[in-house]
Parts: structure tokens; C-alpha cells; sequence
């Protein structure tokens, strides 16, 4: 089945300054991969049965990579809201501990926590094989490390879940949305106007959807 998504703004490629943007914008998506992306009214005519998914003021770029994914899931814990301490990780919560389970519910928890801010791609190495099998399971783009912009960017401790709280989304998205690619893509809600400066930018609380080789694994409520 195609589907078209539709945005009133669509930057495939936020971190190529030259790299074109479209007003009222669409990707198609078949399967895993992006079939097309341009101006929505063009790709509606070209794929009249599509199913659509108009997101109407909203901002589509491609998701976001967590350079601290092995901080966040092998030494801080992701509460269970049974326990009712909260949603916010808790710093070296799992330092000492040798329960596997305990291990992959918490890194669990903490990449769902991580879609509703738009990350499809997360920084390892993990040693954990319950930590391992939770990132594989989740549909998220495992990285080897965090590579030349690391997770020295974001600081360190807690509460980095989102990597818009401190990286502009030029340095914070992973690839781009472009035909033939996997269908990995956020969208977030617009910035109030008023306060944009160089162009449109998302809005600050996490993302609108997120969508994982062409599945829709994350929708605000």
C-alpha cells in the first residue's frame, strides 16, 4: 500500500544548506522505502490511490540520531510508571545491577520514550544482549558509536532523551528522506512564528509522529 504524507513544510535534507525544502510537501512511502518526495499537489496526482496522512501545519525531516544511546540504556534506569517515580530517566539507575530483564525493560521503555522525540537512529556500542535485543526489536537504526558529533555534544547525565534540547536540527537529524531510501522520518509541530529566526524550525516537547521503515511507530496522543 502507498502512503503520502503530507506537511505544510518538508526539509529531506536539513543538514545540506543548499539541499531543496518544499512549501506544502509530501513523501510517498511503499513498504520500507520513500517512493518519492516534492510539492504535494504534484505526488497526489501522480499517486491518486495513495492513503494520505496530512499532518497539516507541521514540519517533515528526517529522524534524529541519540548519540548517548549507550549512557541512556545501560546506565540509566527508565522507570515503570507502576513504580510511580516519575518518566525521567534516573542517572546510573541500573550502575551495579546483573538482571538482564531488568536491563531490557528499562531500555525498552527508554526507546519509546526516545520516538516521541523523533530519534530513529541511536549511538551504541551496547554490551548488554538484553540491551542489544531491545534496540533491535524497536525498529531503530543501531549505531556503532557516536561517531565525529558524539555524545559529548549533549553533555552528560539524564534527561537527554531529545537531541533537539541541545543541537539544532541540522546536526541532530540522521540522513535524509530521499526516493529509494528507508523510510525513516519525523514530524514535528512549527515553532510559533514570532519566535523563528532563520526559517521554520519544530517546536520544542517532542514530535507529532515518527515513522520507521514506512511504519507509523509513534503518534502524540
Amino acid at each position: 500500500m502507498l502512503t503520502l504524507h503530507r506537511a505544510e513544510f518538508l526539509l529531506p535534507d536539513p543538514a545540506a544548506p543548499t539541499a531543496p525544502s518544499f512549501a506544502d510537501g509530501a513523501v510517498v512511502v511503499r513498504g520500507e522505502l520513500v517512493e518519492a518526495v516534492g510539492p504535494y499537489a504534484d505526488l497526489a496526482a501522480d499517486h491518486p490511490s495513495a492513503r494520505v496522512r496530512d499532518w497539516g501545519r507541521a514540519l517533515l525531516a528526517p529522524g534524529l540520531r541519540n548519540p548517548c544511546g549507550q549512557r541512556l540504556l545501560e546506565r540509566d534506569y527508565h522507570p515503570d510508571p507502576r513504580e510511580e517515580i516519575g518518566v525521567e530517566p534516573v542517572m546510573d539507575g541500573l550502575v551495579g545491577c546483573t538482571d538482564e530483564a531488568r536491563y531490557g525493560a528499562s531500555a525498552r521503555r527508554g526507546l519509546q520514550r526516545m520516538l516521541g522525540f523523533g530519534v530513529t537512529a541511536v549511538a551504541g556500542p551496547f554490551a548488554r544482549p538484553a540491551v542489544r535485543t531491545a534496540v533491535a526489536r524497536s525498529g531503530l537504526v543501531a549505531l556503532p558509536g557516536p561517531g565525529v558529533s558524539g555524545a559529548g555534544e549533549l553533555g552528560e547525565g539524564a534527561g537527554l532523551l531529545d537531541p533537539l534540547a541541545v543541537l539544532p536540527l541540522a546536526r541532530a537529524v540522521h540522513g535524509r528522506v530521499a526516493a529509494g531510501g528507508r523510510a525513516d522520518f519525523v514530524v514535528f509541530p512549527v515553532a510559533a512564528e514570532e519566535a523563528q529566526e532563520g526559517g521554520v524550525r519544530p517546536a520544542a516537547g517532542g514530535c507529532l509522529a515518527t515513522v520507521l521503515a514506512g511504519r507509523l511507530v509513534y503518534r502524540r496522543r
